[in-house]
Order: C-alpha cells, then sequence, then structure tokens
C-alpha cells in the first residue's frame, strides 16, 4: 500500500480526494450519474524544498488545500445545479478573502474583544486567554450546529462522513465496494475538523504568553500569529494520526472524534459510490487492481 496519505473533502454533492499526482471531484448529477473532474496537482514545496519543513509545512498544506478547495467547490456547485461556467481565479481569491474576513470577525474579533471587557472581572492572563478560548469554541460549536440544520449542509456532511468512510477503508485494505466501505467509521484522525480543535486549543496556551494587551494590540496579535498556531497545530495533528494507537494520543483526539459527529454523517450508498469514484480516480499506478472490483 502507498506510504502517501490520501485525503479529501466534501463538496455539493460530492467529494473531493486528493492523491499525490492529481485531485479529482466527483458529483451527483440531477440526472442520476456521476461528474468527474481530474487534474494534475503540484506543490509549491517541489520548487522550494525548504517549505517542507516542520511548522511552515503545515501553513502551506493549509493555503494550498483551501485553493484546491475552492475549486472543488466551484465545479460540484455547477454540477449540482447543472450549469458549466465555474468561477474565474479572480472570483475564487475574492471569496476566499471573504471567508477569512468573516472568520477573522467570528472567531478572533468577538471572543477577543469580549475577553478584553470581562478582564475587569477575571484577573490574570492565563485566566483571560482560557475565558477567550472558550467563548471562541461556544462560537464555533454554536456555527457549526447552526449551519448544520440546513438540509443542503446535512447532504454535505453525509458526504464528508463518505470521504472519511473510503479512506479508512483503502487504509484498512478493504477492496473499494459501497458494501465493504460502509462497514468502516465516519471519524477520521486526519480530519480538518480536529486540526480546528487543536489550533481552538493550542490558541489558549500560545496567546497566554502574551501577557496583558490593549485592544487593538490583542486582536492584532491573534492575527499576525495564526500562521505559527497554523503550524505547530498541523504537527500536532500528523503527530496525533501517526501514533493514533498510543492511549496518550487516544486520548488526545478524543475531542476531535466527538466534534466530528457534529460534522460527519452516515452516507447511503450512492453517496458512497461517489466517493469511491473519486478516490479511485487519484489512486497511484499499480494500486487500482486491488481496490478495485
Amino acid at each position: 500500500m502507498s506510504e502517501f496519505q490520501y485525503g479529501g473533502q466534501a463538496v455539493i454533492e460530492g467529494v473531493m480526494m486528493r492523491g499525490p499526482a492529481f485531485r479529482a471531484v466527483a458529483v451527483r448529477r440531477p440526472e442520476g450519474d456521476i461528474a468527474l473532474d481530474k487534474k494534475s496537482v503540484g506543490s509549491i514545496t517541489q520548487r522550494y524544498p525548504f517549505l517542507k519543513w516542520p511548522l511552515i509545512r503545515g501553513v502551506v498544506a493549509l493555503v494550498e488545500s483551501l485553493i484546491i478547495g475552492m475549486e472543488a467547490l466551484s465545479y460540484s456547485a455547477n454540477q449540482a445545479m447543472g450549469e458549466e461556467e465555474e468561477l474565474s481565479k479572480t472570483e475564487i481569491v475574492l471569496t476566499m478573502l471573504f471567508a477569512f474576513g468573516l472568520a477573522i470577525v467570528l472567531f478572533v474579533v468577538l471572543p477577543t474583544g469580549a475577553a478584553h471587557y470581562l478582564r475587569v472581572l477575571v484577573k490574570g492572563s492565563l485566566a483571560q486567554n482560557l475565558v477567550e478560548g472558550l467563548i471562541r469554541l461556544l462560537l464555533f460549536l454554536a456555527y457549526v450546529a447552526a449551519i448544520g440544520r440546513l438540509a443542503d449542509i446535512r447532504r454535505v456532511f453525509q458526504y464528508h462522513g463518505a470521504e472519511h468512510k473510503v479512506i479508512n477503508a483503502y487504509e484498512a485494505g478493504e477492496e473499494l465496494t459501497a458494501s465493504g466501505v460502509q462497514r468502516f467509521s465516519t471519524f477520521h484522525p486526519r480530519c480538518g475538523t480536529s486540526f480546528i480543535l487543536i489550533v481552538l486549543v493550542m490558541s489558549i496556551f500560545m496567546f497566554s504568553l502574551l501577557g496583558h494587551q490593549d485592544l487593538f494590540w490583542r486582536i492584532a496579535s491573534r492575527v499576525l500569529l495564526l500562521p505559527v498556531l497554523a503550524g505547530v497545530s498541523y504537527e500536532l495533528l500528523k503527530l496525533s494520526a501517526k501514533y493514533a494507537n498510543n492511549i496518550i494520543c487516544r486520548l488526545l483526539i478524543t475531542p476531535g472524534r466527538w466534534l466530528q459527529a457534529l460534522t460527519t454523517g452516515e452516507p447511503d450508498d450512492q453517496q458512497v459510490e461517489v466517493a469511491i469514484a473519486a478516490f479511485n480516480a487519484v489512486l497511484k499506478e499499480g494500486e487500482e487492481e486491488y481496490h478495485v472490483r
């Protein structure tokens, strides 16, 4: 079996899978057939090897994943609605900037501002950062729970579960059939949901080292340290996934399992078939014969 760690994400009525040389998006069209878009992928780390260094590679992987993910979402939205025109690169960049700005407001400005104004009641940098982190976590959980009530988002969460099941089945050496894949869990230790939870927890400890600040620098420091926070969290995610059977790592990934219960759903066989189609398209040469039946 390949040592490459396959990954992916749910999109609208489909799944995007990423392999060592290609990424593929499979989407269930309104007519019932599966549309497949396969493109070669490269990484800037191939041109600049120093970007593979620990802490740096996490930031690079995050940016590249966001770009590929937005392209995949654009393709899936058009296929699911029966349209042909995709978002331009400029539109993708603008959409990413808007989403990033909204995330900064919701998960940086609001909790940081709230903790700052509660400093009269909460004494000490560590205690204030604990309150800030708890507010940030509650806002995130409320956000996920709220969007999860939307019918369209629930289907995306089901495709998220299908993506995890297929990767789990592959990593267990199972042949990729709908019945075989359905036996596996919707939880996966390398999931982006677990990454977000690690970021939320690590922010409490990292920001507590900054001491007391006025409101402007308190917010600015959170934004400026996001790349460092992402890099550290990425390494912890990789470590916990690599040693998932270790008792300490199992304890560390348990909260991520709980959180994934909100962002994944049990898929039906048709949704699993879409995820399998995307995964088969990115398998390395020589692996297809064993895993496809």
